[in-house]
């Protein structure tokens, strides 16, 4: 705008002076008077002025346009019947533009071949490639993917549907889904429904129709005709709309559903702003049901077990990594070593990661193994196989390597011995062996529900308990005393120190030099750790007693604002019990463990098997020092994609598209009043 009035200006001052020159002229020949000359000269001065003076400040360029688009018309038009043509236009009264039409437009009947969607101009084109089925509604649900072009206010939810029928079905079912294992809202996931209620549909059929939750896990199906049905979700990696990998998320129940609808009135309120209630309307519409369901949606273990890959990433081990465990350990034949008691083996808790460890210092020296390793792997049909592989394992380190490293510290410290001699000082004639380095925790306060852990990086001996010894110091006491302790032995590089731990209560920790061995003959220093087990009046306790759940294993976890598990209880008789309990807010899970195995198990769609149901409380559970709360709380009270707390959602709700009303604003700016059309 500011360029248009330069130009202006400057076009003002060009048609002054061709004027004033042909009034020089015209005088000349006295064809007018001279007061009409200088009237003319005058008009011809202030008309440029007039123009400089408009460029100065910034246009005034008029409302914004807050006015979304409307559809004028299309082709074929909207809900014809009959319809055999596969290229659809929709007409608009201004320019459009549509956002990422593959991820936002839904049509249904799912189409195998993907739609052509394009903006142009004043119009969307839609082209689909499949062949047109007969007898069948179809719609392009649009979501909130039309905007106008120039201030992006959005159509809202915009479906367009015809039938290549004589008529259109108009039924709709809606709901919500959600991970089964946290109750997260699920984007994008597919929803589909089945008119054949068989088993084996899901596996062997596309779907019927289809609809995409949105970022609250929510959908809706449209142009779904009378009759009874089934409703799956599935994440389609494939695209072909049905379950055929067993890597997809999947959702599936046995409910069977028949969409219906009921007139209704609904609350509407109209704003006069931000603070101040206009009205009040009672709106009457058409409430299509089932508008709740709700799916849960968890992933199979696929349990085809291979070789992901092998690894040295210290001389001394190397781990084999699989995607599934096996109770059937490796049997490994060393083709460039001897393999008998070389190894202490170690496995992970599903058995699916294993690690060697080498106990001949002299193969940790050996910078390449080469094995056979038989094993059992998966064929084609699933079913676990005997399988040799031939693997060659190097050390990232090589042994050159190591030996100069070590060259190259024993000299610094042989430099640093030379110069306290020649100073006099005492100094060192053999370099001392760097001691077994263990991680010790907790260290300073502890709870009294804690216990003792003891970790080194390399396995461990068994442990000779006469070298460690546990100390006491109660308040207002001025001995110690020796305490009573199990130290028990978690993994081949951790132990736990185990007592009767008395809150307000000093410890302390010792073990005599050498009581920490390797398997390598690395020993540790003496240690001693000081501890204090924290009062009482510390601590807030809970107990919950939790509504419809007697005589059902539960695991009840209290969590902290990212999800932590902080404590976690496990009860059959309905009511959980947290003691100790550090002062803060907590939220509350509780997993139904239906085969008591203290954890949560997912589904399986052929056995026909739900994951274990999994609930949140949706109120936040303040606790404070010397606090004991007693609360009660029923997990069927609401439906569960309204349970999970917003402060723990990691899929948050998209900003919703709307019109920015920036017309109110710039009166507010103008000092004027806004009074819309």
């Amino acid at each position: 705008m500011m360029k248009t009035h330069k130009n202006y200006g400057k076009q003002a001052m060009r048609r002054a002076r061709k004027m004033l020159l042909t009034l020089k002229r015209q005088a000349r020949y006295d064809v007018i008077s001279l007061p009409v000359l200088l009237s003319l000269l005058m008009a011809c001065l202030i008309t440029p002025m007039l123009y400089s003076c408009a460029k100065m400040g910034a246009p005034d360029g008029g409302w914004y346009d807050e006015t979304p688009p409307h559809v004028v018309g299309a082709m074929p038009a909207e809900k014809s019947t009959h319809v055999s043509k596969r290229n659809i236009r929709i007409n608009f009264n201004e320019f459009v533009k549509i956002d990422n039409p593959t991820q936002n437009v839904v049509v249904s009947p799912p189409q195998l071949e993907v739609p052509e969607i394009k903006g142009e101009g004043k119009s969307i084109n839609v082209k689909l490639i499949d062949k047109l089925q007969p007898n069948t509604t179809y719609t392009i649900d649009f979501s909130n993917a039309i905007s106008d072009n120039n201030e992006g206010n959005p159509l809202g939810n915009f479906t367009y549907s015809f039938s290549t029928g004589n008529h259109i079905d108009t039924l709709e079912v809606a709901g919500y889904v959600v991970q089964a294992a946290d109750l997260e809202p699920v984007k994008g996931i597919l929803v589909g429904l089945y008119a054949d209620l068989s088993d084996t549909a899901f596996k062997t059929k596309p779907m019927l129709r289809v609809s995409r939750t949105d970022s609250r896990g929510h959908f809706i199906i449209r142009g779904v005709a009378p009759g009874k049905y089934r409703v799956y979700a599935l994440q389609d990696a494939d695209g072909d709309y049905s379950f055929k990998q067993r890597s997809e998320m999947l959702a599936f129940n046995h409910d069977i559903i028949e969409p219906s609808f009921r007139p209704d009135v609904r609350q509407d309120t109209l704003w006069r702003d931000s603070l101040h209630i206009e009205s009040i309307a009672q709106v009457s519409y058409t409430h299509f049901l089932p508008d709740n369901i709700c799916l849960r949606a968890f992933n199979e273990i696929v349990t085809d077990r291979h070789l992901l890959k092998s690894e040295r990433p210290e001389p001394n081990h190397f781990t084999l990594y699989y995607t599934y465990g096996d109770s059937v350990l490796h049997n490994v034949r060393g083709l460039n070593f001897n393999t008998k008691d070389a190894f202490v083996v170690e496995s992970s808790a599903h058995k699916d990661t294993v690690t060697y460890w080498l106990r001949d210092t002299a193969l940790v020296n050996q910078d390449t193994l080469k094995m056979v390793v038989t094993q059992n792997i998966s064929d084609s049909t699933g079913v676990l196989r005997q399988q040799e592989d031939t693997l060659t394992l190097l050390a990232k380190v090589p042994y050159a390597k190591r030996l100069k490293d070590k060259q190259k510290a024993f000299d610094e410290w042989k430099k640093k011995q030379d110069k306290l001699k020649k100073r006099g000082e005492p100094y060192e004639t053999t370099m001392p062996e760097e001691p077994l380095k263990l991680e010790i925790t907790p260290s300073g306060d502890m709870d009294p529900d804690q216990n003792i852990s003891i970790v080194a990086k390399e396995p461990l001996k068994d442990v000779d308990t006469n070298h460690v010894r546990l100390f006491s110091h109660p308040s207002g006491d001025s001995l110690w005393y020796k305490e009573p302790y199990e130290l028990k032995r978690i993994s081949n590089e951790e132990f736990q120190v185990k007592a009767a731990w008395k809150p307000g209560t000093e410890y302390s920790f010792e073990a005599d030099s050498t009581a920490f061995e390797t398997i390598y003959g690395t020993m540790s220093g003496k240690l001693k750790q000081g501890l204090k087990v924290r009062g009482e009046d510390a601590y807030a306790s809970l107990i919950m007693t939790i509504s419809g759940m007697q005589g059902r294993h539960i695991i009840a976890q209290l969590l902290d604002g990212q999800s932590k598990i902080v404590k976690q209880s496990f009860t059959d008789n309905g009511q959980a019990e947290f003691y100790y309990l550090k002062p803060g807010k907590y939220f509350m899970r509780i997993i139904v463990d239906a085969n008591n195995n203290k954890k949560w198990d997912t589904g399986n769609y052929d056995t026909n098997l739900q994951p274990e149901e999994v609930y949140y409380n949706p109120d936040e559970i303040e606790c404070k020092a010397k606090w004991d709360l007693t609360l009660t709380w029923n997990p069927l009270a609401r439906p569960i994609y309204q349970q999970k707390p917003e402060a723990l959602k990691k899929q948050k709700a998209d900003k919703e598209k709307s019109i920015q009303h920036r017309n109110v604003k710039r009166a507010q700016e103008l000092g004027i009043q806004y009074l819309p059309k």
